[in-house]
């Protein structure tokens, strides 16, 4: 397809946070991205019946089988907000129940962004891939959990990166070979905590730690960033995206949230990507790619006074990125098992049922166990042992685990 013509998009996840936003930036740019599709989980049709009615895609998809029938009052109900007659409304086709979304990953399109959130991403991941389409990918955790599956089944750039910080390497690597780069610079706020001690945050609060300084962010990925455990899965999406060893990349704490991240080249020139914190911006790019969107989102204020600051992360009061460079090196089905025990542990903690800091301790006591059992069930696989079913034996083995170990 020419950069010039109309996109067809798919987005996955659309009444989440990225698929909000997604839909914001197309809005504005009917001429440049045409929706052919969507998919949500279910938990708010009323949102996903409005977002229907105002793309009118060919094909919707929702994982929860039950919610058809909702979705179809819902759309009535839109339509008659909008002033329209029932006659008006033209119902898409509608897939229903766990597999519906990654029947719509296959759909015809030019690119399907995928802001599933969770290991549920997995296999539209693997079914965009297949189908030959240009994945804008949200859902790190389908990376990191498939790691060499996603990796393999992806063409040489078939995977662009959503993530800000993901896109950020993107953009810096168009400075230089590959063979030039020395490392790469993963930049992190800090979170809601920043410069707490370990003993300082054992009283911390869902409100709390939910109160993000710089993003506006869905539960898991805001709770993740308080943890940096979202850090440690970004760690090993960049790994597994740029094919960087882990010992090549260098998390730093910026708080500020301008300076997305970095590529330091082996001649001593460091490469940084700088905008507002603002998702609009790699969203755009990741759906238009390679090209930039004009006036994606506002650029840097440069008439005022602005200084940057870094400092290094403090791995006592936060382990979880070390945990994740573990994990990443044993390989197989260890990444697999980081995030499913951390998906437990969130919506524990959440739910007032265990403290902060036993989140990142219940995923490494998982972890371990995980390691130790290799050869049994429940036990480290390798990466020649991988399989998609192998992968989610894992994923289903670690949540049961991290809900008995921390007696959730």
């Amino acid at each position: 397809m020419a950069d010039e013509q109309t996109r067809n998009v798919v987005i996955l996840g659309s009444t989440g946070s990225i698929g909000t936003q997604a839909l914001e930036v197309i809005s504005t740019r009917r001429d440049q991205f045409r929706v052919v599709g969507l998919a949500a989980g279910g938990s708010d049709v009323a949102l996903f019946a409005a977002q229907i009615l105002e793309f009118q895609p060919q094909v919707v998809a929702l994982s929860r089988a039950t919610a058809g029938q909702d979705l179809q009052l819902a759309l009535y109900a839109e339509a008659k907000k909008r002033g329209w007659n029932e006659g008006q409304v033209v119902l898409p086709r509608i897939l229903l129940g766990p597999d519906a979304a990654t029947e719509l990953a296959a759909h015809p399109c030019d690119v399907v962004l995928n802001g599933i959130t969770g290991a549920a991403g997995l296999r539209p991941t693997l079914a965009t891939l297949q189908a030959g389409t240009t994945l804008a990918l949200a859902n790190k955790e389908s990376l990191v959990i498939g790691g060499r599956l996603v990796t393999e089944a992806a063409a040489p750039g078939q995977i662009v990166a959503v993530d800000s910080e993901h896109s950020a390497f993107a953009q810096c690597l168009r400075s230089g070979r590959a063979d030039e780069v020395r490392r790469l610079i993963l930049t992190c706020s800090g979170g809601p905590f920043r410069g707490r001690k370990r003993e300082e945050l054992t009283q911390v609060t869902p409100e709390q730690a939910l109160a993000h300084p710089s993003w506006n962010m869905g539960r898991v990925v805001t709770i993740n960033s308080s943890t940096l455990m979202n850090k440690g899965l970004e760690l090993l999406e960049a790994a597994l995206l740029y094919d960087v060893d882990l010992d090549d990349i260098t998390v730093v704490v910026h708080p500020g949230s301008i300076v997305h991240s970095m590529v330091e080249f082996h001649d001593g020139a460091t490469i940084a990507q700088a905008s507002p914190p603002d998702m609009k911006l790699p969203i755009a790019l990741g759906l238009a790619w390679p090209r930039r969107v004009e006036g994606a989102s506002a650029p840097n204020d440069w008439s005022s006074p602005v200084s940057w600051h870094f400092e290094p992360v403090d791995s006592q009061a936060f382990p979880a990125i070390e945990l994740a460079r573990r994990c990443g090196k044993l390989g197989g089905s260890a990444p697999a098992v980081f995030n499913a025990a951390n998906e437990v542990c969130v919506d524990a903690f959440c739910d007032g049922r265990i403290g902060f800091l036993d989140i990142v301790d219940t995923v490494t006591a998982v972890v371990d166990e995980h390691v130790a059992l290799a050869g049994q069930d429940g036990g480290h696989l390798s990466d020649e042992q991988m399989s998609v079913e192998a992968v989610l034996a894992v994923d289903d083995w670690a949540r049961r685990r991290a809900a008995e170990v921390s007696g959730a």
